[in-house]
């Protein structure tokens, strides 16, 4: 069995090891809005500007993960910051 992780909405995870399974309720978390929305509009921008159904999703993964480092509902970075991140830029912030 391998380790996992599995989460109860906002409020517990589950850490699921071989030897045991150990419920966490954390005493802070920082709930960040918007990551299915920014992959939606980012697989939809990706449809309409790639060639292949491969980078289209590529795109769409960057433009969520990207969104976790900002905080509000909004994805406030550019179809060009997301690139970078395609590109192998793995520091996870949008440049500003």
């Amino acid at each position: 069995m391998r380790k996992k992780i599995i989460t109860f909405g906002e409020i517990t995870f589950c850490l699921s090891t071989p030897e045991n399974n150990r419920f966490v309720q954390p005493d802070y978390f920082d709930v960040v809005y918007g990551g299915g929305d920014s992959f939606a509009g980012g697989l939809i921008h990706g449809l309409l500007t790639k060639k292949r159904q491969k980078k289209a999703l590529e795109f769409a993964i960057a433009a969520s993960a990207l969104k976790h480092a900002i905080n509000g509902d909004f994805n406030l970075v550019s179809a060009e910051e997301v690139e970078v991140l395609i590109g192998g830029d793995t520091s996870g912030m949008a440049q500003r």
